[in-house]
């Protein structure tokens, strides 16, 4: 039986990150499905203001309905940012509500890089981010929440999602390089407007150390819903 987890993913930025996460689950045996739907975002900002607008659960009720009828078993929001822009608190509470509306189980990727950093064994983290100083800031705050130690802390100062979707393998090869901390026993990449799907062996293989990235994490957090296990090692130490 296909494990389905369905996507809440934030406007038009790296969405073609879940069919590939699929497929290369699939070719390594997982038997999974990961349907995706886009919500309305309003104004495309990593700005405050914006990522609390985006991130109402008005704004992602609509699209239940139509992972309901892809068969989706679990609901992921694909956004860390206006998840974790809510605090911890506040992000639990709308997962909790996302939950209520969709009448299944629910996460979002924030709660989704908590768990996963866990999951490895990472206690100590480096955030390579692509927000402004202020937005990878609480994202910070939050992995604090979570009981990680965060020894370094890189923005990168892109306000629109619509411009993290154009970064290629280069790019972001160089968010982890100078993302990175000796003391960090991983490194996270937050953002699901950011590919990394196509490169994590490469991302890790050039840091020396996990490396966990916003669609990664989402993907792994939707199956860990359903008590999936996953194998596949194309998609980073986190699935191998």
């Amino acid at each position: 039986m296909v494990a389905t987890v369905g996507f809440l993913y934030p406007g038009h930025s790296a969405e073609d990150e879940f069919p590939r996460m699929e497929s290369l689950l699939n070719a390594a045996g997982a038997d999974v499905g990961l349907p995706l739907v886009h919500t309305d975002i309003g104004t495309d900002a990593h700005r405050v203001d914006a990522l609390l607008e985006m991130g109402s659960v008005d704004r992602l009720t609509p699209g239940l309905g139509e992972l309901s009828e892809r068969g989706a078993e679990a609901v992921v929001w694909a956004c860390t940012s206006a998840s974790f822009v809510f605090g911890w608190d506040g992000a639990a509470d709308q997962v909790r509500r996302l939950a209520t509306a969709a009448e299944r189980p629910a996460s979002s990727t924030s709660f989704a890089f908590a768990r996963a950093a866990r999951a490895i064994g990472a206690q100590r983290v480096a955030v390579a981010a692509t927000y402004p100083d202020d937005v990878a800031g609480l994202f910070a705050d939050f992995l604090k929440a979570a009981g990680l130690e965060v020894v370094a802390m890189r923005g990168s100062g892109i306000i629109t999602a619509a411009e993290v979707g154009t970064w290629g393998r280069d790019e972001v090869l160089r968010l982890v390089a100078e993302g990175d901390h000796p003391d960090a026993d991983a490194i996270l990449l937050p953002d699901t407007a950011l590919h990394t799907a196509a490169w994590l062996p490469d991302l890790e293989a050039a840091a020396g150390k996990p490396v966990l990235t916003a669609n990664q994490v989402t993907a792994w957090e939707g199956l860990r819903l359903l008590d999936h296990s996953a194998r596949c090692p194309a998609l980073g130490r986190l699935f191998a």
